[in-house]
């Protein structure tokens, strides 16, 4: 699989499809930073359209550089209306970590979107980056957000330990960790 050409659609889960962001979420994009519930997890704020296309320039540019792969999660029962994100930052390769991360709509909340949706990406990306070396994932959330461990534990992230506050969060955090299991498959010789 090559994880860099990821124009089309990618993971599925159930109804749910991630993809990479298109111009024409932006409007769904900023309805969803219009939630103070997200605005108060996140360290990126989109509020108006020069904002948003901002962000969706720094999620192609991550992609194409290798080091950000976010997908918009739509839910295609729903005439795949957005229902949240999901986000593999990468180090480079040979590194063997990588971190996840995710938001959901206010709507799309308390029906399973973020556990099914990060639980494609992380099957994902164990298998698109085995080749790299990719054994472990890293979901980190501030400690107040219990919602955030709810998803991380039903995703298979057990958590690993508490954060010390650093700006821009205000509180301590936890780290959840989730380590491939099974070998990597090797890649076909010629």
């Amino acid at each position: 699989m090559d994880h860099h050409d990821l124009r089309s659609a990618g993971p599925e889960a159930g109804p749910l499809l991630l993809r990479p962001w298109l111009p024409a979420d932006l409007p769904a994009l900023i309805e969803a930073y219009r939630d103070p519930a997200m605005r108060a997890m996140l360290a990126s704020q989109v509020t108006d359209e020069a904002e948003a296309r901002l962000w969706l320039r720094v999620q192609q540019e991550g992609r194409e550089a290798g080091t950000r792969f976010s997908f918009a999660v739509v839910d295609r029962d729903r005439s795949d209306e957005l229902v949240g994100q999901v986000v593999l930052k990468y180090p480079a390769p040979g590194s063997g970590s990588a971190e996840v991360g995710y938001w959901t709509v206010a709507s799309a909340r308390g029906r399973g979107v973020a556990p099914q949706a990060l639980g494609a990406l992380t099957d994902w990306a164990f298998e698109a980056f085995a080749g790299d070396g990719l054994v472990q994932l890293n979901l980190l959330h501030q400690m107040d957000n219990e919602a955030s461990c709810r998803v991380a534990e039903k995703s298979g992230y057990g958590f690993a330990e508490i954060l010390p506050a650093r700006p821009p969060w205000p509180l301590d955090g936890h780290r959840h960790v989730r380590v491939r299991t099974g070998r990597p498959r090797q890649p076909l010789r010629p």
